[in-house]
């Protein structure tokens, strides 16, 4: 039988587990509003009651991982800016020799991208070999209603949430091959459910053509894409790429979900 020391300990240990488990889901419905939120509505959202809320917000406070608006609502705060780039850079350095394969079987550039926030983040690349070739600045940030990683990254959310985004960024055209309007775009979010793949064909950049999938069950929405000339990117190429692709999007989905090769 255990002694009562500790039957205590494991019940502080249990309850430091929960709340850390309910701090983390916190900041995660957090990101998903938006950033920022009243304490009502994370109740709401989370089943969990105010007060354990107010609680755990105050000790997020603290360390610096939230921050309260003068308007008394809470907002992810900037000490997370660091933990987000660090992640992301191993990110990028786990997806690279899953894009250098990409690249061997398809000729073209191969890019990883995340949704952050309302924005697509690129955080790898590997370069074609071609001297004509594709290059996006690792880092930079994009509206996702151009892109074909926009699209696959997108076509896992429901219309509401989308139309939602839409309407936060604008469409802006980057060329007269962008679509522009969020029936379009809906639209084109419905095609890439049915086929598994995304095209952006002219839409960011005229000459450009770039094919796209969601990498599944990946812990936060990303997607991995080829970017080329529209004489190679072609309709019979398609057929051959996008295959590629989604083999390779599994295994970059098995690889974040283990990168050390096993499992603690």
């Amino acid at each position: 039988m255990p002694t009562s020391s500790t039957t205590d300990s494991a019940k502080s240990s249990s309850g430091g587990v929960q709340s850390l488990e309910r701090a983390f889901d916190l900041l995660e419905r957090m990101a998903d509003a938006g950033g920022e939120v009243g304490l009502s509505e994370l109740s709401a959202s989370s089943g969990l009651p105010l007060p354990t809320i107010h609680r755990l917000m105050r000790t997020l406070v603290a360390c610096g991982y939230v921050r309260q608006q003068p308007n008394r609502r809470y907002a992810l705060g900037p000490r997370l800016i660091r933990l987000g780039e660090s992640s992301a850079r191993l990110l990028g350095t786990w997806a690279r020799p899953h894009l250098a394969r990409l690249v061997e079987e398809t000729g073209e550039t191969a890019n990883m991208a995340l949704l952050d926030g309302d924005e697509v983040v690129y955080v790898a690349q590997v370069p074609s070999k071609h001297s004509m070739r594709m290059f996006t600045e690792v880092g930079r940030r994009v509206l996702p209603h151009s892109t074909g990683v926009g699209k696959a990254l997108l076509a896992g959310f429901p219309d509401a949430e989308v139309r939602a985004l839409l309407a936060r960024t604008g469409m802006p055209a980057a060329t007269d091959r962008t679509i522009t309007t969020p029936e379009g775009f809906l639209a084109a979010l419905e095609e890439v459910r049915g086929t598994g793949y995304a095209v952006d064909d002219n839409e960011q950049e005229i000459g450009v053509r770039c094919l796209a999938v969601p990498v599944p069950d990946s812990p936060t929405a990303a997607a991995v894409s080829i970017s080329g000339p529209a004489g190679r990117v072609t309709e019979s190429a398609t057929e051959r790429i996008v295959p590629v692709l989604q083999q390779v999007a599994r295994e970059l989905s098995e690889a974040l979900s283990h990168p050390g090769g096993t499992t603690a």
